[in-house]
């Protein structure tokens, strides 16, 4: 392999949207009594399944999947088009398209969200490969959707370097065996590492990025 396997999140990691799906949730949770703060929202949406939120919040509802899909289509109504992609992003994805290295996207996003937030930030030609957290067996923060990529794109853990931001996604890289590389935009490097991230970056602009390149060039060249 030329190059290391890039495995994206996509919420948080290859565009900050937190902030949208942070409001769709509190408009949603507000007339049924409850209060979704940013502390609330961090603590117990953050990187999660939707339907997994919705079961435990609202446990007397009768189908917390409609719950979700609503949710979802307000959040994709919301969404500007285009929107800002994460500082440095594209340009690393575009390295990834020049030197052919394996990529994916695994995300706990659905798919017509995946597509969307692709599009908004101009990368849906970029990948082939969408790993949808719903339509594994488990989804984050178990390591299915993970091991489901490096699976489809003939990669092997020590190859990849996955790209995480929050604390279900980091622990579900890291149980894979993937480089877990938490981006701090919203977390600190502390969290991220407490949930198992090997290092972290403000954002894929930071310097430290390209340790990380090196040190799977130099592992790939003994």
């Amino acid at each position: 392999m030329a190059g290391p396997a890039l495995l994206f999140d996509l919420d948080g990691t290859m565009l900050n949207s937190d902030a949208i799906h942070m409001q769709v949730f509190a408009d949603m949770m507000g007339p049924r009594g409850l209060d979704v703060t940013e502390t609330f929202y961090m603590t117990h949406v953050h990187g999660r399944l939707n339907v997994d939120f919705f079961a435990e919040f609202l446990p007397n509802e009768p189908d917390p999947q409609a719950l979700s899909d609503a949710k979802e289509a307000e959040f994709r109504a919301r969404l500007p088009r285009p929107y800002p992609a994460m500082p440095g992003v594209k340009r690393l994805v575009e390295r990834a398209l020049r030197e052919d290295w394996p990529r994916a996207i695994v995300t706990n996003a659905m798919r017509l969200n995946a597509e969307a937030m692709l599009e908004a930030i101009g990368l849906r030609d970029a990948f082939d490969i969408l790993v949808i957290g719903e339509e594994c067996p488990r989804g984050k923060p178990h390591p299915d959707p993970y091991l489901t990529a490096m699976k489809m794109l003939g990669v092997s853990p020590a190859q990849s370097i996955a790209f995480e931001d929050s604390p279900s996604g980091v622990r579900a890289a890291c149980a894979s065996g993937a480089y877990t590389v938490g981006i701090r935009s919203q977390l600190s490097d502390q969290t991220l590492r407490v949930n198992g991230a090997h290092t972290t970056l403000a954002d894929f602009n930071d310097p430290a990025l390209d340790d990380v390149l090196q040190r799977f060039d130099r592992e790939a060249r003994t």
